[in-house]
């Protein structure tokens, strides 16, 4: 049975120190560049390589040429170092049972869109009361994705506030753009400059319209207004990114992975002149927002890969070490997620382990 602890968020020496690099001023705060927060908190030639690694295997399973199914796996949000890590050791040993079959990616969303109010994500408010210690998020967000590298795990972020990337993007071999931003030009352009495969969730609607536009977008060069290595305003150029992809998520009208709705996503897919293969996420509106129905939609898409249908190559899991979702507040429930509800760990595993007698 999952206990009550109080939210506990230890940091390094080197992350207190990056923490304690920069000063107060006025009504702002001002905030290291991401240079300078990687220079604190640096990604080892070890771990740079392992990235790039993961990067690859991402890459061509999204091509074609790997036929395991990719698994994007973890909390809706990260609030709990501890919880995290331990979340992380367990789905790191079950990486490597399943290797063979599937390739494991943790979900390390450490931003969360809002519709309207609450809370943001442990890059802006790392207390969980509302202090807005960005300071203290940026360096104990990297510090916990560098913890989470260091167990073998390829990392999965949502791309959500484009200043905000440049201080992770580093660290991850997945990245997602949400319904939300989809449609945004700036996180296309973003997105053209990235050097990791990213999916474009379909709009909050369920129309496909806005993604395929999106990837299309992003797989073309791109002059646009950003910042550069030290922090700096410049006019930045991209290449494009060859590696983006649709992601069905569902909609107002209800799920989006039924047979007829992948056989219209494939046919939008190519009319356009993009790549086929996308990825199912089985929480939000697929799944209801309900966690348990969520091994239903991965079954599903298990189903139509056998009796043949390879353009499905990827699923999304909103999954924690407990199920279910709880409010913040002073003492929370160890392992349970404080925004979407998520399927618990034991569901998860049985999922995961029983899906490879269909692989």
């Amino acid at each position: 049975m999952n206990t009550l602890v109080t939210p506990l968020h230890p940091t390094s020496v080197a992350a207190r120190h990056a923490s304690a690099a920069v000063s107060q001023e006025g009504v702002g705060q001002r905030l290291p560049t991401a240079y300078e927060l990687r220079q604190a908190l640096p990604c080892s030639a070890g771990l740079a390589a392992q990235v790039a690694s993961h990067r690859q295997q991402v890459e061509a399973i999204l091509s074609g040429r790997d036929d395991r199914l990719l698994v994007i796996a973890g909390p809706c949000s990260l609030h709990d170092p501890k919880a995290t890590l331990e979340y992380g050791a367990r789905l790191a040993c079950l990486a490597e049972v399943c290797k063979d079959r599937l390739l494991l990616v943790m979900r390390a969303y450490v931003e969360k869109p809002r519709t309207t109010i609450g809370w943001k994500g442990l890059l802006y408010d790392p207390h969980l009361d509302g202090s807005d210690d960005l300071l203290l998020g940026l360096a104990l967000s990297r510090e916990l994705m560098l913890g989470l590298l260091s167990l073998g795990l390829p990392l999965a972020g949502e791309l959500l506030q484009p200043m905000a990337t440049a201080y992770f993007d580093d660290l991850l071999a997945w990245g997602a753009v949400g319904a939300r931003t989809t449609e945004s030009q700036i996180h296309r352009e973003m997105v053209s400059g990235l050097a990791l495969p990213v999916g474009f969730k379909n709009g909050t609607d369920g129309s496909l319209g806005v993604a395929c536009d999106a990837i299309r977008s992003a797989a073309h060069p791109h002059r646009y207004l950003g910042l550069d290595t030290h922090g700096h305003p410049a006019l930045l150029r991209s290449e494009g990114n060859p590696h983006c992809h649709l992601v069905l998520r569902g909609g107002h009208g209800g799920p989006n992975y039924s047979e007829a709705h992948l056989s219209s996503a494939r046919a939008q897919l190519s009319k356009a002149g993009l790549n086929t293969r996308l990825i199912v996420d089985c929480s939000h509106a697929n799944s209801g927002k309900d966690p348990l129905r969520q091994p239903q939609v991965m079954n599903e898409v298990l189903r139509q890969r056998a009796e043949g249908n390879r353009d499905l190559v990827g699923v999304m899991l909103e999954s924690h070490l407990f199920e279910g979702a709880q409010p913040t507040g002073p003492r929370l429930r160890y392992g349970v997620s404080i925004t979407d509800a998520c399927l618990g760990w034991e569901s998860t595993e049985a999922l995961l382990r029983s899906s490879l007698a269909s692989l």
